[in-house]
């Protein structure tokens, strides 16, 4: 059976998942790469990105790289928020844009974007976005149908995780809680009260000062 699945979700520990003020040269908004530093020197993380260096090297391995790595096991597709592919809001003035990740995409699978203004089909190296304003349970059996029996990842911004948590579409949940304090940004946990009575829960902390959530539907 397909499941829905959540990885790598960090969020500050007083709750925002990315901060205020996202554009082009500030994805995260003003919170910039701090949600994301136990993330970048893992193994995983170089890996799929190709920016080896003498700085970090093949990548570091241990707790954070072993959560990393389970990202992309058993995904045939991807649902993901406007906002984690591009910067722009509104219509589609420039279709230029081809996402943030070049001319290929880590995704190697079909991308559902959730968009009130939708626009054609783009296929990037082995990735391919399609563009859909829908439903999460309906973009769920879009991307179910697409992911050809193995899984789907849900890839956010917080707002699309939230409203999937909302709908209870939920299976796998992993959450990153980074230990600093954003103050202002855009919440996870709105709304979602009690949410923890659904799901069995497993905590890790990890040496680089990071504490690994994992939510598994019971």
């Amino acid at each position: 059976m397909t499941k829905l699945r959540v990885h790598n979700l960090a969020v500050s520990i007083d709750g925002f998942a990315t901060g205020e003020g996202q554009a082009l040269e500030t994805p995260f908004g003003h919170a910039g790469g701090r949600l994301m530093e136990w993330f970048f020197p893992t193994s995983t993380f170089v890996s799929m990105s190709g920016h080896d260096s003498e700085a970090v090297g093949s990548g570091t391995r241990g707790v954070d790289d072993a959560f990393a790595a389970a990202t992309n096991r058993g995904i045939g597709a991807e649902i993901m928020g406007r906002r984690k592919f591009g910067p722009q809001l509104g219509a589609w003035e420039d279709e230029s844009w081809r996402g943030w990740w070049g001319e290929e995409p880590p995704f190697h699978s079909p991308v559902v974007v959730l968009t009130h203004h939708t626009r054609p089909d783009l296929a990037v190296g082995e990735t391919t976005f399609l563009f859909r304003d829908l439903p999460p349970r309906d973009a769920l059996a879009l991307a179910t149908d697409l992911a050809a029996g193995q899984d789907v990842r849900l890839g956010g911004g917080p707002t699309v995780v939230r409203d999937f948590l909302a709908a209870d579409l939920v299976d796998h949940l992993h959450i990153v809680v980074v230990p600093i304090v954003l103050g202002r940004g855009v919440r996870l946990w709105d709304g979602l009260e009690g949410l923890e009575e659904r799901f069995d829960l497993e905590v890790t902390a990890s040496p680089s000062g990071v504490v690994h959530y994992v939510f598994t539907r019971r």
